[in-house]
């Protein structure tokens, strides 16, 4: 007997998805209808969902096992009172090794100093700057230690960091000094040259990085943000790069999306902006995480990456 499978995460998407859940399905041995569209809510087994797509009230799909969120980010769904089934996260393993890259990038850029000569090809032969530091001389504060803050962690230790991580609950990563709690957190800043925010936003987390802690990190830090606009105060943010406590902060989300042109860090000299681009999902691989989850939940299997909805990650 087959399984009917709800694609909900937009009709944008489905073009990109269809074939390759087609396939990651018929590799796990599942046989199921897969559609972007239903008749009969109360029969659809599972629900492949992301933020902005087709559904906001689950109520109807009362037989649903399961909703398999394409986004690592669950927190604009996970409050949803409509929504009873069980919960999954996207834990893509292209995902990961796309915010390593990126992660990995943007603190090689500001460690190195690389926009100084970049963005300045105006014929000056600048050899009199003072010689930076070498990577196990710049301390980086890793903040969140989930899937992804863990491989970005142990990437840039590999590249001699001395990175400390932040989490929640205590954890024990290889090569990573790890604390929790927030004196742990204090500690993880205190003195830290570069910040990078990997952490899930949740009540506890908004602003998590505020003008007090950012005052616990070295002067002339600077700041990489791949993970939820509102885990930064930004007016703090903007005080401490007008003030000189931060060098330079480089940030991938924001508060409001896309970013409003009016906005202060467009034309701030010290913020970069990138478009919410450090990692996306990507479907080949996505789709097999999905069909993994199918797999598990029609054979009494525990699934992938369930949200705890206390923690609400």
């Amino acid at each position: 007997m087959s399984v009917n499978v709800y694609f909900a995460a937009g009709a944008a998407h489905w073009p990109a998805y269809r074939a390759p859940l087609e396939q990651a399905l018929a590799e796990a041995g599942v046989e199921a209808v897969l559609s972007d569209s239903v008749d009969r809510p109360e029969e659809v087994d599972y629900i492949v969902f992301s933020p902005g797509g087709e559904i906001s009230d689950f109520g109807p799909y009362r037989n649903a096992k399961a909703v398999l969120n394409l986004w690592a980010g669950v927190e604009n769904i996970v409050g949803n009172a409509t929504l009873t089934q069980p919960l999954c996260r996207m834990v893509d393993p292209a995902m990961t090794e796309g915010m390593v890259e990126w992660v990995v990038g943007q603190v090689l850029r500001h460690h190195l100093g690389t926009d100084l000569h970049v963005l300045n090809q105006d014929g000056i032969w600048r050899h009199d700057r003072a010689v930076p530091p070498i990577a196990r001389e710049r301390p980086v504060a890793m903040l969140g230690l989930g899937a992804l803050g863990q491989a970005c962690g142990q990437a840039l230790a590999a590249l001699n960091f001395p990175v400390t991580g932040w989490s929640r609950s205590q954890k024990e990563v290889p090569g990573i000094r790890c604390l929790s709690g927030r004196a742990g957190l204090d500690e993880a800043l205190s003195g830290a040259q570069i910040a990078v925010l990997l952490v899930p936003l949740t009540a506890e987390t908004e602003n998590l990085l505020d003008a007090r802690r950012i005052a616990l990190m070295a002067p002339g830090a600077f700041v990489v943000n791949p993970g939820r606009g509102p885990l930064i105060d930004d007016a703090a943010l903007i005080a401490a790069l007008d003030g000189g406590q931060l060098a330079h902060a480089t940030l991938d989300v924001f508060r409001e999306e896309p970013l409003p042109p009016a906005h202060p860090f467009w034309a701030h000299p010290k913020v970069t902006v990138t478009p919410h681009v450090a990692s996306e999902t990507r479907p080949a691989t996505a789709a097999r995480v999905i069909a993994e989850n199918i797999r598990r939940g029609e054979t009494g299997a525990p699934f992938l990456h369930q949200v705890d909805r206390t923690r609400g990650y």
